[in-house]
């Protein structure tokens, strides 16, 4: 798949067939991830790779948003390290990136995503830090759930002439 039309033809998947999804898939994920921009090169980053149900479940539990994690094969938990910011709070647009990159890469290779976010909600990310074990200065930004997709979305035509402004507002 070319990459304009993955931008254009990704969809968000909430409904997963059964089925693993190899530990190769979850690094080209994740190599996807790291090839993410990011403020001076800083690449603020880690990734929880988490497999196991029951720890799917719990988030579930304190995500509102989450049923897909029911039948997810995988979910990517993309965090962001302040102790490695060289520039303040740039963590999250470069923690973003990357879980765009996820999410692309996803769609590219025949996987469905969804984008679940967590920060700065602190009813989601106290929870969830003290879920995944997290120290004090890794923030969680989102949570991927990553599958097959038992569900087809067509492309949605976003494209708004309305919202673009030449030189000034």
């Amino acid at each position: 798949m070319e990459a304009y039309e993955a931008i254009l033809s990704r969809r968000s998947i909430r409904l997963y067939e059964p089925g693993e999804v190899s530990e190769e898939m979850v690094n080209k994920l994740l190599a996807a991830a790291m090839s993410a921009p990011s403020a001076g090169n800083q690449q603020p980053w880690e990734f929880i790779v988490i497999r196991e149900r029951a720890k799917m479940l719990a988030i579930r539990e304190v995500h509102p948003h989450a049923p897909m994690l029911d039948k997810a094969a995988v979910a990517i938990v993309v965090c962001g390290n302040k102790s490695r910011e060289k520039y303040k709070n740039y963590w999250v647009l470069d923690c973003s990136a990357a879980t765009q990159n996820v999410l692309l890469a996803a769609h590219a290779l025949g996987l469905g995503a969804v984008w679940l976010g967590v920060y700065p909600n602190e009813e989601r990310l106290v929870p969830i830090s003290r879920l995944l074990g997290l120290p004090g200065e890794v923030v969680p930004l989102s949570i991927i759930s990553i599958g097959y997709p038992a569900e087809e979305k067509p492309a949605a035509d976003r494209f708004d002439a309305g919202r673009i402004h030449a030189e000034k507002w």
